[in-house]
């Protein structure tokens, strides 16, 4: 079985609804994911906007610490280290400093922007401490990932 990621808020390639977004109630949208490899032990996901015009991607989303046997995510997380649901689940901040899900809000004219949610299978549950950015998720993650999941949106204001 492969490993899907999916919402119900918006399909692979379509526009990402104005509830999730900096222009709407930025709520984070639900997620959920199947095929998680048999090994896995912990989830991680990060969204990102790769057509910033910034060097570096942008980053709307770090959460991590997800357990494996968890199904999706609930819309709106709440912007806190370490949500109640679901349980164990830490969040990084994001390109704005702060922690928890922003949603897309590219520049005005700017033309339509990819959201890439990548969500990594981990060969076992590491010990992380809040608040980690992307790069130093990603450092942590490294040789444990058993494979990754993608879901695109686009959003242009």
């Amino acid at each position: 079985m492969s490993f899907i990621l999916r919402s119900a808020a918006f399909a692979h390639e379509t526009s990402i609804p104005r509830r999730h977004t900096g222009d709407g109630e930025d709520l984070s949208p639900p997620l959920a994911w199947s095929g998680v490899p048999a090994a896995a032990r912990a989830l991680a996901l990060i969204v990102d906007d790769p057509d910033a015009p910034t060097k570096q991607p942008w980053v709307h989303w770090v959460i991590y610490t997800l357990p494996a046997n968890e199904e999706g995510l609930v819309e709106g997380i709440p912007p806190v280290a370490r949500p109640r649901s679901p349980a164990g689940a830490i969040q990084g901040k994001n390109s704005w400093g702060a922690l928890g899900y922003r949603g897309p809000a590219p520049p005005k004219g700017h033309g339509v922007h990819r959201y890439v949610f990548t969500l990594y299978a981990l060969d076992q549950a590491l010990d992380l401490p809040e608040g980690l950015e992307k790069p130093g998720l990603l450092k942590a993650i490294q040789g444990h990932i058993l494979s990754q999941a993608e879901l695109m949106g686009t959003y242009q204001r």
